[in-house]
């Protein structure tokens, strides 16, 4: 199961600064993300969604032991 962070509107949107998900991909956690937090799913496309402090393809799998960041975009420089 992914650790999944979630920073500023993300964690706001989803009620949570983490969850545990349990997903094979970055696009099946992130589907499923959107599906069981609709505030999230507007949020999402303008995020950045790091998987163990890189950017990877929607098709990276995930292991048990993987970190996955939710970034909105922040203000400032």
């Amino acid at each position: 199961m992914a650790q999944v962070r979630f920073f500023a509107a993300a964690e706001e949107a989803v009620g949570s600064a983490q969850l545990t998900v349990d997903a094979a991909t970055l696009a099946a956690l992130t589907a499923g993300l959107r599906d069981d937090h609709p505030a999230l799913a507007e949020i999402l496309p303008r995020c950045s969604v790091l998987v163990d402090g890189a950017r990877v393809d929607d098709s990276w799998p995930l292991s048990g032991d993987t970190v996955v960041d939710v970034l909105p975009p922040f203000a400032g420089g």
